[in-house]
């Protein structure tokens, strides 16, 4: 049922989760809501609307006051389990926890994380390199982010590949599970750590974060539970999607693998750049109050998902936004990757990081790559999108 309040030419039906042609091209399979009218109603899902040009994807990510993040996704029923602290509240609630959360994330420890980042890739890169060839997304893009969570927040590496699975689950959900069976896999696993840590705080993240008070009293467990739960799941696929796409675009333009070689000193400029080019995460908003926006009006209760591709990629927002240049001199806040407002990624920080380790240790270890003209590349929707193949080649070294 299409409610009485959407236009009939603002409906579209839109799959977030399969947009046409995504597996070959996840950029022009959104790009061609960019055609449109600046908002949307897509009949997929359930029913929803889709911001659909930058500047309103931009000013309605920013709207904290009118939508609120409490429903996590469009997939029903996901925000009523999950739960997420900080990512699901609102205002004061979401300020004081956020608050904690930065401050466990605080750049010293990031800075001081960045040497344990270094190691990992070069192990990764040691083990590639001979073989002359990889799929990127399964042998490093999936494996280097995670190690360097599970690190972070001092959890067993061999969990690796189980917890990799429950954070696809949660953004690309292929009905395997349900809801409340993959928040509870993500309980049953983080409950015996999150116990540790409350009795005898360490020097991991969740540690720093619980041992610094909420609103003047110490955490619940209940609210440490739905914080470690968000902290995981946001920590499993987000970077690993980023990865995958600077290396698929490095395997297609072997003039910018050259400059980065020659010109190292630009390697943040060009983590900036290529982290703005290549955004693959939304996220979803329920709208507390009426809101008119390009001519509509999005009612209370209403579901908005806008897509960071619709900002970046925009070319009202950006000059020839498909072009890669690592001279914009655009600040990271610029764009929309990492989100904006009150609710940015709280690990931005950390992410661009990685990204710069990334580029830096892989374009100094190994020979000019490029993708293997026989095996596809492959793409997937979701809330997260991504690469989920990226054959690579390269003249093997022993």
């Amino acid at each position: 049922m299409i409610p009485a309040h959407v236009p009939a030419d603002r409906i579209v039906n839109f799959d977030i989760f399969n947009p046409p042609g995504v597996e070959d091209d996840y950029f022009a399979s959104w790009k061609t809501l960019l055609d449109g009218p600046g908002i949307v109603w897509t009949t997929a899902n359930g029913g929803h609307w889709i911001g659909a040009r930058g500047d309103v994807v931009r000013s309605l990510w920013n709207d904290s006051e009118r939508l609120s993040n409490e429903c996590l996704a469009v997939t029903p029923g996901l925000g009523d389990v999950m739960q997420f602290i900080p990512l699901q509240q609102d205002g004061a609630e979401h300020k004081a926890f956020r608050m904690a959360v930065m401050k466990g994330l605080a750049s010293r420890y990031v800075v001081a994380l960045e040497p344990r980042v270094v190691e990992i890739a070069r192990e990764l890169i040691a083990d590639l390199l001979p073989h002359g060839g990889c799929d990127f997304v399964a042998e490093f893009a999936e494996i280097l982010p995670l190690n360097i969570f599970l690190s972070l927040i001092d959890v067993p590496l061999e969990d690796r590949p189980r917890l990799r699975q429950l954070g696809v689950q949660l953004t690309r959900p292929d009905g395997s599970m349900t809801v409340e069976g993959l928040k509870q896999a993500a309980d049953d696993y983080l409950w015996p750590f999150i116990q540790k840590r409350m009795a005898e705080p360490g020097d991991d993240l969740f540690s720093h974060i619980l041992s610094e008070p909420v609103m003047g009293r110490k955490w619940t467990e209940d609210e440490a539970r739905r914080m470690c739960r968000n902290l995981l799941f946001g920590g499993l696929d987000t970077v690993a999607a980023m990865f995958g796409m600077v290396a698929l675009h490095l395997a297609r333009h072997p003039e910018d693998q050259k400059l980065l070689r020659e010109q190292p000193d630009l390697i943040p400029a060009a983590a900036d750049e290529l982290m703005r080019r290549y955004p693959t995460v939304a996220v979803s908003r329920n709208a507390v109050a009426d809101v008119d926006v390009d001519g509509v009006t999005i009612r209370q209760g209403d579901l908005v998902y806008l897509p960071s591709v619709l900002h970046n990629l925009d070319p009202a927002s950006f000059d020839s936004p498909d072009e890669v240049r690592f001279d914009r001199d655009l600040t990271p806040i610029r764009h929309t990757t990492m989100g904006v407002g009150a609710h940015r990624c709280v690990g931005a920080g950390l992410a661009r990081m990685e990204v710069i380790v990334f580029l830096r240790e892989w374009l100094s270890l190994m020979p000019e790559f490029r993708l293997d003209p026989a095996q596809p590349v492959r793409m997937k929707g979701g809330n997260v999108g991504a690469c989920t193949a990226i054959p690579l080649v390269w003249q093997g070294i022993s």
